[in-house]
């Protein structure tokens, strides 16, 4: 019986680290396969796309907080939803994202499907004030970068649906005289349920806004 117990513990053993192994394998392709694509892509995003500095600090944000549950909105053609569905692969969570013009939606898919991250990614055609309401909670992070006078508006919608330590992240916060950008700092600072700081990145500011109470 002693034999027979030692042999299943070792069978179980092999298993585990059979499964291990195929993770680890399955991580690292999807690693290289990003990696690359995302490198040979570096220099030709172009229209209301983020920049590679910007997309890295997003990939680390959702990485630090193990966040799974992501909302981007403003998707273009897909450089930031990437780099969002990059880290989401690493944490098991998944990226809504929405973008309201059928021939930037069509690109991003094939993007999605180039860089390897299409089965982390849930893709909504049509306009964010529509969608955005839909969106059910928990949410644990939020990436905006559209129409800058609805930010504001965007984050008050989500905000009862971000979980405690759930972040709203919005882009080119540091666009100097940009009076909606200013409305939504304003916002932000009176806002005493999240703890806010800025990202500069690439110098458009990423505002980083993580909910400490209800």
């Amino acid at each position: 019986m002693i034999i027979y117990a030692i042999l299943a513990a070792g069978i179980l053993c092999l298993c585990a680290i059979g499964v291990l192994y195929s993770q680890t394998s399955a991580d690292s392709k999807l690693d290289a396969q990003v990696s690359v694509f995302l490198d040979n892509a570096r220099g030709s995003w172009s229209g209301w796309n983020i920049s590679y500095e910007d997309g890295k600090v997003l990939y680390m944000l959702v990485l630090k907080g193990k966040y799974k549950n992501i909302v981007e909105i403003g998707t273009s053609t897909g450089h930031s939803t990437i780099w969002l569905a990059w880290a989401a692969a690493k944490t098991g969570g998944k990226v809504i994202t929405i973008e309201i013009d059928r021939g930037r939606y069509n690109t991003a898919l094939e993007n999605f499907k180039k860089a390897g991250v299409s089965d982390y990614i849930d893709v909504r055609l049509g306009d964010a004030h529509d969608i955005v309401p839909l969106i059910k909670g928990p949410v644990d992070f939020v990436f905006c970068d559209a129409d800058k006078d609805w930010y504001v508006k965007y984050f008050q919608i989500l905000e009862p649906k971000i979980s405690i330590n759930g972040c709203f992240t919005a882009h080119n916060v540091l666009w100097a005289g940009q009076s909606n950008i200013n409305q939504f700092l304003e916002y932000l600072k009176r806002n005493s349920g999240f703890r806010t700081y800025i990202e500069k990145g690439s110098g458009e500011g990423i505002s980083v806004s993580c909910r400490i109470k209800e």
